[in-house]
Order: structure tokens, then C-alpha cells, then sequence
């Protein structure tokens, strides 16, 4: 069985691969993959892997970002020290959660679940067929982002959200109603919450299709979306989004 690792600490990368084949002896590690670039670099060009550990948190981002970006039929088992991901983890074709510090014990748990799910759905294809169906499922949307106010943790309503976007390394949420709250949580993790009524536009800025009143042209074959709430920062589309957000904008509801 071929194992691909991303992790980005080398010294529990090191651990988890000796872990690994001490679980699986006939286990080999291929690959130790330690950023979401380098990872998807790899993915696009490999396939000849069974199972993926990785970790969630990288240097250069969430590793749920390089299976938005590249097509990977293996299943992944999620080692982190953040139980917070975990329903993304599944979002994806996760199909275990190891929090760290994790030990033989608990990779040998998750291994032989990867066998049973193999030998449940008897055979290659069968097996396949899970796994594209969980990576091509639906992602599930939430109703309400938290924020905390003060003394206080209130719901805002998904819809009632214009945008989300980063300033001074903080995520901030602005409401058609004029409100700005400061959130907890990624870009990353927002996207794949806020379902298809939300779009990605740049690394800055994920918006809501019911704030967008146009979109110009822009220098470079980019664009320059005008939203209907006042908002301080010029929000371009890069050329390589461009025909994916015009395909989405024609067809989100």
C-alpha cells in the first residue's frame, strides 16, 4: 500500500511515516509533502497512492484548499492537533480524524477502518465510486456565523452576509445591513460553509451573490465587482477566476 504524508513539521512527519509502517508493515511512504503548493504540484502529476494522512493546518494555508484545487480519488485520514475542522474533514473524502498527539494505537484504529470501508464496498471500482461520491456531494450549508460582541455571541444570519474578507491578517463579515463583525474563522473554512451562494474572488474576499449589483472589466483581462454595501477596497476577480466566477455569477442563486 503506497501512503502520501502532508505535514509540514519534519519531526512529526518523521514520527507519523515510522508509526505508519510499524502499524502496516507492508505500508510505504512515497511521499512527505509539507505545504498546500507543494502539494498540489505533487497531486497533479500522481495518483499512485491509496491513502493520504494529512495535517490541516500548513504554513501556506488549510489542507482542505489543495482538494478545491486538484482531483484526489484516495481517501484521506486527517491528523490535527484542532478538533475544529473536523466537519470540513469529512466535507471532503476524509474518512477518519486523528487528533495529535496521535499514537500507534490510534493510526492502527484508523487503517483498519480504511480496510473495512476497502473490503465493505468489495472491490476497485465499487470502492472508487464512494469516493468520487464524497468528494462530489453537495457541501452542506450553515444557517448563522457566530460572532462575539462584547460579552455577547450572536447569530448573523448566512443571508444577511455581504462579504467576508481579510484585513491586518483578521477576518471580518459585513452585513447588508451595514453591521461589521470581527470572526473566528478562515477564508477557507467560510467557503466550504457558505456553500454555492458564495464566491472566492481573490485570496481577500469571498462575497455573496445577492451583494453583487456588476462587474467591469478590468486591467489584464481582470475583473472589478461593484457590491450593493459600502466597502473601502477595490474587489478584482483574478484572469484565471474569471470564467469560473462569470459561469457562477450566471447561474447562483
Amino acid at each position: 500500500m503506497n501512503i502520501v504524508i502532508i505535514e509540514d513539521e519534519k519531526i512529526t512527519a518523521d514520527d507519523l511515516a515510522e508509526t505508519i509502517t510499524k502499524a502496516e508493515p507492508g505500508a510505504t511512504i512515497i511521499a512527505i509533502l509539507s505545504s498546500v503548493k507543494a502539494s498540489v504540484t505533487y497531486f497533479q502529476d500522481n495518483d499512485s497512492f491509496d491513502l493520504i494522512f494529512s495535517d490541516v493546518q500548513l504554513g501556506d494555508g488549510l489542507s482542505f484548499e489543495i482538494f478545491r484545487k486538484v482531483r484526489v480519488k484516495a481517501p484521506i485520514i486527517f491528523c490535527t492537533a484542532y478538533d475544529e475542522y473536523a466537519l470540513n474533514a469529512f466535507r471532503t473524502n476524509g474518512i477518519d480524524y486523528i487528533l495529535k498527539p496521535f499514537t500507534t494505537k490510534s493510526i492502527s484504529e484508523a487503517l483498519r477502518k480504511y480496510h473495512t470501508l476497502k473490503q465493505t464496498f468489495s472491490g476497485e471500482q465499487h470502492y472508487k465510486a464512494i469516493i468520487d461520491t464524497l468528494m462530489n456531494r453537495e457541501t452542506p450549508k450553515t444557517a448563522a456565523i457566530l460572532v462575539h460582541q462584547n460579552d455577547k455571541i450572536l447569530p448573523v444570519l448566512l443571508e444577511d452576509i455581504a462579504l467576508f474578507y481579510i484585513k491586518t491578517e483578521i477576518t471580518w463579515l459585513i452585513t447588508f445591513g451595514k453591521k461589521t463583525y470581527a470572526i473566528n474563522k478562515y477564508l477557507d473554512e467560510l467557503e466550504d460553509l457558505c456553500g454555492s451562494g458564495f464566491f472566492r474572488v481573490n485570496r481577500q474576499c469571498l462575497v455573496n451573490r445577492k451583494a453583487i449589483i456588476d462587474a467591469s472589466h478590468y486591467f489584464s483581462r481582470k475583473l472589478s465587482v461593484n457590491i450593493s454595501v459600502s466597502f473601502t477596497e477595490k474587489i478584482i476577480v483574478s484572469k484565471e477566476k474569471t470564467p469560473q466566477f462569470l459561469e457562477w455569477l450566471q447561474n447562483a442563486r
